[in-house]
């Protein structure tokens, strides 16, 4: 029957081949979309992008390349920096730096040299999906039939395009609560990299790491920031590692109202102060047509099941990226899956995406990294009798001459007792979470065991070198804090 509705049977049946505009359309020009298209074309296939962004309820809009490189990881990473040199500023006095000008931050040359940097990066991707010949449209697709869309551009305009394959990557965009006054008088994450003035005294309301990391930049920008909590922070990220990220914040000046949710905006309200909404993300799939073309969707969020090569109920039209049910909402987990599913499509690979073990970083003013399983989840896995959690705090080297933050920093593996001791969970809360749980993804992936680390010398002195040297384990109870090198 389902190959009856998409067409196929009669293919099959009358041995017709269908005569399609594109081998392949992707909906959706952010980086999983653009890898996709880019790669199908580098094997030879007549491929089209498709993007365009809904304004804001405040007009917000953007260029080519997605959340990740407009209004998420590049502007985000770039104003986490703008804090942390604000930090570096006020360390470096102690290091013998003299300077008697008053320090200030300018909002405006912050957000100018930013976004023009994002400019050309929209600019960049428009010239490569040029010199691989893909063709680019800047307009809202939806289906009208399992193999037709309509392309609607910004004047009302409507073409019409037919691909033998579809990509959905369509990505999410910030959920709102559903409050009185709240798209009127609030803000999102979408609004607030481009924001055209300092948004001074900020409640933030959430605790999504969206929520955490804006807060965080704002806060370490002087600003006035307090976070409105409804219960947990970093909902599915280890809670043990969440919460001392978020003590981290509240220790700096960072208010917590927890236990609360606003029922209403008010102007008087945002007239004091900037309301940023943060509290998740829906996936943009419902006004796409996918009923049109029998697709089958999640519908209380929004996600797209698919099996583990991306393939929807579908046939001939698959997904990826942070609309996928189940599956990790991260930039660099989309570009691969894009980039294999091109290359099983029309490269002949078997290839497929592996979502396991995958390293990620909240970049929260002390940064948290982290692969593998949380300490709940590999307990709930395992059982607690059978891992082993070794854990210590520390201070980074270049912590102490400015005498801060002794001991805060944090470490801990979890380790499967059944199977030698491999570490399935990670997680760094300190500098550089970044670059430090990036190495030791890859040295997961190999299926790293605490034996294995415990051979391996440390480069000294390095925060990452602590995964080394940890010996104290948490059932043991003993102090783990360090009195130095």
């Amino acid at each position: 029957m389902q190959a009856h509705s998409d067409g196929l049977l009669q293919k099959l049946l009358t041995g017709d081949k269908e005569d399609y505009e594109y081998d392949l359309i992707v909906i959706g020009g952010g980086s999983g979309g653009l890898a996709c298209s880019k790669e199908a074309a580098a094997l030879g296939k007549k491929a089209m992008v498709l993007d365009y962004v809904v304004p804001t309820p405040k007009g917000t809009t953007w260029g080519l390349g997605g959340t990740c490189v407009n209004v998420g990881c590049i502007p985000k990473k770039l104003m986490h920096q703008t804090a942390l040199l604000g930090t570096a500023l006020q360390d470096s006095r102690k290091f013998g730096w003299e300077f008697d000008e008053t320090v200030k931050h300018n909002w405006d040359t912050m957000k100018t040299a930013v976004n023009n940097y994002i400019a050309s990066l929209n600019w960049g991707y428009r010239v490569q999906l040029r010199d691989k010949n893909v063709t680019y449209m800047n307009s809202y697709a939806e289906f009208v039939e399992p193999h037709k869309i309509k392309a609607t551009n910004k004047r009302g305009k409507e073409t019409f395009h037919t691909a033998a394959k579809f990509v959905l990557a369509t990505g999410e965009r910030p959920r709102y609560l559903g409050i009185p006054g709240e798209k009127e008088c609030c803000i999102t994450s979408d609004d607030l990299f481009s924001l055209p003035y300092c948004p001074g005294k900020t409640l933030v309301v959430g605790a999504s790491y969206v929520a955490l990391e804006c807060g965080g930049f704002l806060a370490g920008l002087g600003l006035d920031v307090t976070i409105m909590v409804r219960s947990i922070l970093l909902r599915g990220f280890d809670q043990d590692m969440a919460n001392r990220a978020g003590a981290h914040m509240e220790e700096h000046g960072v208010k917590f109202i927890r236990r609360f949710v606003p029922t209403k905006v008010s102007r008087h309200l945002t007239c004091e102060m900037s309301v940023l909404i943060a509290v998740g993300r829906n996936a943009c799939t419902s006004k796409i047509g996918l009923d049109k073309a029998g697709v089958k969707v999640n519908e209380k969020n929004g996600k797209i099941p698919v099996n583990d090569e991306e393939q929807t109920n579908v046939p001939h039209i698959y997904a990826i990226g942070d609309i996928l049910e189940g599956k990790l909402e991260l930039t660099p987990v989309a570009i691969q899956a894009g980039k294999l599913l091109a290359r099983r499509l029309f490269g002949g690979s078997s290839v497929k995406c592996d979502y396991v073990n995958v390293p990620t970083t909240v970049f929260t003013p002390l940064e948290y990294g982290s692969c593998g399983l949380s300490e709940e989840k590999a307990t709930e896995l395992y059982g607690q009798d059978n891992i082993e959690v070794f854990h210590t705090l520390f201070w980074p080297l270049e912590f102490t001459v400015p005498n801060r933050d002794n001991n805060k920093c944090y470490a801990k593996i979890i380790c499967n007792k059944l199977d030698s001791d491999r570490v399935v969970g990670f997680h760094y809360l300190g500098p550089n979470a970044g670059e430090v749980t990036q190495g030791f993804g890859a040295a997961i992936k190999c299926g790293l065991t605490k034996e294995q680390l415990d051979s391996t010398i440390g480069i000294h002195p390095t925060c990452a070198e602590i995964f080394t040297t940890m010996h104290v384990t948490k059932q043991s109870g003993e102090d783990v804090t360090q009195a130095g090198c």
